[in-house]
């Protein structure tokens, strides 16, 4: 990945997407992995844990969920 600054949007795009990408791998998929991860990718601007986590609760992404399910509303 190129060293760019990212937007907030794309930001939590890609904390999504790693996510998603390690839970379908069954690794671990917590703030530390995806942090991590990130950084391999090379991100150089990378969020704290704390913002992973916030980023990981809003979109439904915690407790082994993929995301918001119908029930939820």
């Amino acid at each position: 990945m190129e060293n760019i600054s990212r937007t907030k949007e794309e930001i939590e795009e890609l904390v999504t997407f790693i996510r998603l990408e390690l839970y379908n791998r069954d690794i671990s998929c917590g703030p530390t992995a995806i942090r991590k991860k990130m950084e391999e990718y090379g991100e150089i601007e990378l969020p704290s844990e704390r913002t992973i986590s916030r980023i990981l609760s809003r979109q439904g992404l915690t407790h082994q969920r993929t995301g918001w399910y119908e029930e939820d509303e």
